[in-house]
């Protein structure tokens, strides 16, 4: 898998890729979205539990129970509590004997950014790492079964960057969920529960990380000028 990047980077690059992964037919996350093509299944945060998976996950649809019946109804599915639903979301807690993905990802010692969402038998997910080691994934994506498009690769040279951490993962989370979206396709409070804090932690964190960026963004501009 080529990053379209020559060799003569820092040893401090790193690269942040999103892709989007075809679901096999013995994924239940991936049958249940099939079966409900419209609907947007979104894993806000997950945890291994021993031989299972401990979930927190969301569902976006027209009629939320019917997919949250066949979720719990799956056999893949040992657990589950439903902690929210009304017209259009669900969100629940769950334990799943379907581990392959953080098995596949842990192997190659990366981990997915959350929230990663599923579609119609397709997860849309995102992973940061070092130059080295997305290659390491990207060969053993390559040698794996899967189907798999790379969507986008975005390359830095200081991992930092103008962002704090904190700042950089409600940015991110923000932006995958939809809130930077014209509509919106979430709302404040959503960004927030998906990152278990308050809605005006949220708000102000957000403000000063667009502020931020605004800013980089055109004092780069004023500098090319000079």
């Amino acid at each position: 898998m080529a990053t379209g990047r020559d060799e003569g980077v820092g040893a401090r690059e790193m690269i942040r890729a999103e892709f989007h992964l075809t679901l096999g037919e013995d994924r239940w996350i991936g049958e249940v979205s099939r079966a409900f093509p419209e609907a947007t299944l979104r894993l806000l945060s997950a945890a291994p539990l021993g031989d299972r998976s401990l979930e927190l996950g969301a569902v976006y649809a027209s009629d939320p129970q019917a997919v949250v019946a066949a979720i719990r109804d799956h056999s893949d599915v040992r657990t589950y509590d439903l902690l929210y639903c009304d017209e259009e979301r669900a969100l629940s807690k769950y334990e799943t004997t379907d581990r392959s993905l953080f098995e596949f990802l842990g192997s190659a010692s990366l981990l997915p950014e959350f929230p990663l969402d599923v579609r119609d038998g397709e997860m849309a997910f995102a992973v940061t790492a070092t130059r080295s080691e997305f290659e390491a994934f990207g060969d053993r994506l390559d040698a794996s079964d899967l189907r798999y498009d790379l969507r986008s690769v975005v390359h830095r040279d200081d991992p930092t960057g103008v962002l704090t951490p904190r700042q950089r993962e409600c940015l991110a989370v923000a932006r995958r969920m939809g809130y930077f979206e014209v509509p919106r396709q979430a709302k404040l409070a959503d960004v927030a529960d998906a990152l278990d804090v308050d809605t005006s932690t949220v708000s102000e964190t957000i403000r000063r990380g667009t502020a931020r960026v605004v800013d980089r963004f055109f004092t780069e501009r004023e500098l090319e000028r000079q």
